[in-house]
């Protein structure tokens, strides 16, 4: 079996592939004083939970926006799984053409978000990614990756109004029940979400008009159903978009050069 593992700066994400479908997926917080060998019983405890032995991962690929713990994760998998992972980077192969001023700037999980969505929903498209930050991704008809946009994700922007002003409580990210808020918990979670909505509204209606008229808008992350619920604007919501992505990237690589394959450490 595949694993694969997508580490973000808030959720590390791991989903283990049989063939091509996802046999099963977990998360974890992000933690990078956490050593290889904590992550590793975290992991291991998962797979018991599942009936699943050690034996049963063959190969393994990463991706990561947290530059420290892509070698405690290449540690795991030597260790433990006896493979050396295929780490996605600006020397992988991906089948993605990037037009942007430097293609090195784009983050490895936007990418690989891309390289899902193409293949499972076809160019044009518009990928809203609701993590740490809410990042959104353009794909143009000829599937190439041409730019988005980088906003606060909804747990910051919530948690610096909590931080920066004296009275207002910590809340619950739950819908109001009317966007007039009644009382001060009520009137932040009508600013947080439906603040959100608006803003998800706008950007993919300036990104649907400058990629040049429609495009399909595929909403993942943490948040992603939350938002998805209040707007028409979001077709759908694919919570392991990125997981699926990095099955498709490491298919791509097998079998080639020693610096782009995974295999047996």
């Amino acid at each position: 079996m595949l694993l694969a593992v997508d580490i973000g700066n808030t959720t590390i994400a791991l989903g283990l592939f049989e063939d091509d479908r996802l046999r099963c997926n977990w998360r974890f917080k992000t933690d990078v004083e956490r050593t290889a060998d904590e992550y590793a019983v975290l992991l291991l405890s998962l797979l018991r939970v599942e009936r699943l032995s050690l034996d049963v991962v063959t190969d393994a690929v990463v991706a990561s926006v947290v530059p420290s713990l892509i070698a405690t994760f290449q540690e795991i998998c030597r260790r433990y799984f006896g493979l050396r992972p295929l780490v996605v980077d600006i020397g992988t192969r991906t089948g993605l053409r990037i037009i942007y001023d430097n293609p090195r700037d784009v983050g490895a999980d936007r990418v690989v978000d891309a390289v899902a969505a193409i293949k499972l929903y076809g160019p044009p498209l518009i990928v809203v990614d609701f993590g740490t930050a809410t990042v959104f991704d353009a794909i143009n008809r000829e599937g190439d990756y041409v730019g988005g946009a980088i906003a606060p994700g909804i747990s910051i922007s919530a948690e610096a109004l909590f931080q920066r002003t004296a009275k207002l409580p910590r809340v619950e990210m739950e819908r109001p029940r009317t966007a007039i808020g009644r009382n001060t918990t009520a009137a932040m979670q009508s600013g947080i979400i439906f603040g959100y909505v608006g803003l998800i509204e706008g950007l993919v209606a300036r990104f649907k008009e400058e990629l040049g008229g429609e495009a399909r808008v595929i909403g993942t992350g943490g948040w992603a159903h939350l938002v998805a619920k209040e707007t028409p604007a979001i077709d759908v919501v694919n919570p392991n978009l990125t997981l699926l992505g990095l099955r498709i990237i490491y298919d791509l690589n097998r079998g080639e050069g020693p610096q782009a394959r995974a295999g047996r450490a």
